[in-house]
Order: structure tokens, then C-alpha cells, then sequence
């Protein structure tokens, strides 16, 4: 078995090389279920250490919120979401647990919320959600999304 040691550890430089191996498939656009046309969500495949993102909300063909997004990979490997909201200064989210299908990313000390997941549910699905308490209650949010064409 002299191969066995070669093969994992080409395996485990294949997982450090690419960081971005969990969370490379959320690349392309995104459109939300039961939303306006245009409320899409849009990622960059990753280069570079980083992968940007961007969304924006329609409400009667008007623009009523819009998001800036990056996972980055810090020195180490590790994976952390950084939001946007409306402009806003940044918030890191650090990634908590990751598999084929879902990231999850976490900061504690955030007002709401403290949890961004993103799972794929299929080849053409994603679901995004934001969780954690607010004002003191459990509190959750889903937005379901297909994939587009980017425009």
C-alpha cells in the first residue's frame, strides 16, 4: 500500500489549493422565487483568494434594496463571508461548517443575523438563508432562488 500516503496527500493539497472547493457552484446568477423579474442574486466564480457577489430587490420596477458580497480566503485557507446591505460598512461572517452542498458562515456578536447559510438544493436551486435572534426570538429567513442567465 505505498500509494495510499501519496494519494492523501495530494488530496489534502488539492482541499488547500482551492479553498473555494465547497462554495464554487453558488458562480452565476440567481434569480429569487415569487419575486419581481430583476431581483437576482449574482456571484463571481472565485479568483484570486475572493469571489464577489451582488444582489438587488425590485418592488414595482424599482430598486428597494441591493447587496454587496465577497467569500474570501484569508492566508490560511479559510473561508469567510463579508456583507454589504444598502452599503453599508462590511460584517464578516467566518465560516462555521461547510459540505458538498452547504456553507454556513456565523458571527456571533452581529445584531441579526448571525448565521448566512447557502445550500444547494439542486443543479438549479439555491436556497439562501439568513438566522438568529432578534430581539430575543429565534428568527429565520429563506430566499429560495433558480438559476438564470446572467443578463
Amino acid at each position: 500500500m505505498k500509494l495510499l500516503p501519496p494519494l492523501l496527500l495530494a488530496a489534502c493539497a488539492s482541499a488547500q489549493a482551492h479553498p473555494f472547493a465547497a462554495v464554487e457552484w453558488m458562480a452565476g446568477c440567481w434569480a429569487q422565487a415569487g419575486r419581481e423579474a430583476g431581483t437576482v442574486e449574482q456571484w463571481m466564480a472565485p479568483a484570486g483568494g475572493l469571489m464577489l457577489g451582488m444582489a438587488r430587490t425590485l418592488k414595482d420596477g424599482r430598486v428597494v434594496e441591493f447587496e454587496f458580497m465577497q467569500i474570501r480566503a484569508d492566508a490560511e485557507g479559510r473561508l469567510s463571508f463579508i456583507a454589504q446591505p444598502q452599503g453599508r460598512p462590511p460584517t464578516e461572517f467566518a465560516l462555521l461548517r461547510q459540505g458538498d452542498a452547504e456553507a454556513v458562515f456565523e458571527n456571533a456578536t452581529h445584531d441579526f443575523p448571525q448565521r448566512v447559510i447557502y445550500r444547494r438544493e439542486a443543479a438549479d436551486r439555491l436556497m439562501a438563508r439568513i438566522e438568529g435572534t432578534l430581539k430575543g426570538k429565534e428568527r429565520g429567513i429563506d430566499f429560495p432562488m433558480q438559476r438564470t442567465a446572467c443578463p
